[in-house]
């Protein structure tokens, strides 16, 4: 009898340990959660304009060199082929974007734990042990006494999330070529997070000046694009130096300040924005430049925002199209100007996007939503991500 009642008094002790346990990760799950909420109202009340995106509630996991997997509706699926990795009947579900976290309770009365950091992503269901899915080593900070640190975690996911392979793309099921513009701005945060490693044997292994993106035209800024992508990994002595300066001589123009760039971005001609990447390029690599900015108005002029801002003519702004579809173009301007034009989505996540892109390959998001396909619309976008984390960081 006494034996029993030493079992049944163990027993209750355990749940008793254990239900405190459930209410304290709980606890600390809500705690979480409002808190990025209440990140998010404070920039969306610095950053009036909005935009509303589709209510899909769904989380990316696999920063980095891991395995691409997207949980939704009670589901854990390979992003890349679409495989079902785990599904729950779910009763409760919660998204903590800022804690790489998916939360769930299932209608069995189950705790489910999908969560990422630094060494993996793991699994945690009921009392077992947690289980790895993918792992490697990223480094991930807490921006601990920035004023939108919960934010940044987010942007910094965003732009990870979309290293596939180690290629930095814009959106991994969107897009499956890097663009040399984008990933000099994930270049930029990778740099500042300590993360440069996962993108190392792509930039290495780069000959070829241009990406060839925007069917296939070699864009003049590209060169100076990689020069600088070059300088974040490796030296002047990297093998593609010598072929990225020949490239230049095609776009060499000659004005009243002597040699600039001139060539086509976006199909369109941008000779203060293509000069100012080749400059910045050139010297982060210690190279001569001898190019000069030329003084003439170029609206892709502000997109440069972290060097030569003096060497600007002010003219016609970036729309609202620009800022709907392709809001990295504003908070650019945004940097350049001390402007608080950019968009903010009206969901928790993704905080980024890109919308009606002439080179993205739409069908890749059905794996997310078909909708998605209709709209032309990608959540996430490593330029738009890399833009508000440098702006935001700055606070």
């Amino acid at each position: 009898m006494a034996f029993r009642l030493k079992c049944t008094l163990l027993f209750s002790s355990c749940l008793l340990v254990s239900q405190l346990v459930l209410a304290q990760t709980n606890d600390a799950f809500d705690r979480q959660l409002a808190e990025y909420h209440a990140n998010l109202n404070q920039l969306r009340k610095a950053h009036p304009n909005s935009r509303d995106m589709p209510d899909l509630r769904f989380f990316f996991f696999g920063m980095g060199d891991r395995r691409k997997l997207i949980y939704r509706n009670g589901v854990l699926k390979d992003a890349l082929t679409a495989e079902v990795v785990r599904s729950w009947p779910v009763k409760r579900e919660r998204i903590i974007p800022s804690a790489y976290t998916v939360a769930l309770e299932t209608t069995g009365g189950k705790t489910i734990i999908l969560a990422e950091d630094q060494a993996g992503v793991w699994l945690t269901e009921g009392k077992a042990a947690r289980t790895a899915l993918t792992r490697s080593n990223l480094v991930l900070p807490d921006f601990k006494g920035k004023t939108y640190a919960p934010i940044l975690k987010v942007l910094h996911h965003e732009v990870l999330i979309n290293i596939n392979q180690g290629k930095p793309v814009p959106n991994f099921l969107v897009y499956k070529k890097p663009w040399y513009r984008d990933a000099t701005l994930m270049g930029m945060v990778l740099k500042q997070t300590g993360n440069l490693r996962q993108i190392r044997d792509w930039v290495m292994a780069i000959r070829d000046p241009f990406d060839r993106n925007n069917h296939g035209i070699s864009e003049a800024d590209n060169p100076g694009e990689l020069l600088y992508l070059i300088s974040l990994v490796s030296n002047k002595n990297h093998p593609a130096v010598a072929t990225v300066l020949d490239s230049l001589k095609q776009f060499v123009k000659t004005g009243e300040q002597g040699p600039y760039i001139e060539g086509k971005t976006d199909y369109n001609v941008h000779p203060v924005f293509q000069t100012k990447w080749t400059k910045f390029g050139l010297n982060a690599l210690g190279l001569p430049d001898p190019y000069q900015i030329p003084k003439t108005y170029d609206q892709y002029s502000s997109l440069f925002w972290w060097a030569y801002k003096e060497q600007h003519v002010d003219g016609k702004r970036f729309d609202q199209s620009n800022s709907t579809n392709y809001p990295y173009l504003v908070w650019a301007d945004d940097h350049f100007y001390g402007e608080k034009n950019g968009i903010v989505t009206n969901r928790d996540y993704p905080l980024s996007w890109e919308a009606h892109a002439s080179d993205a390959t739409y069908p890749g998001i059905a794996i997310l939503d078909e909708s998605l396909i209709r709209d032309k619309l990608s959540p996430s976008h490593t330029w738009h991500a890399a833009e508000m984390f440098l702006l935001l960081i700055e606070q």
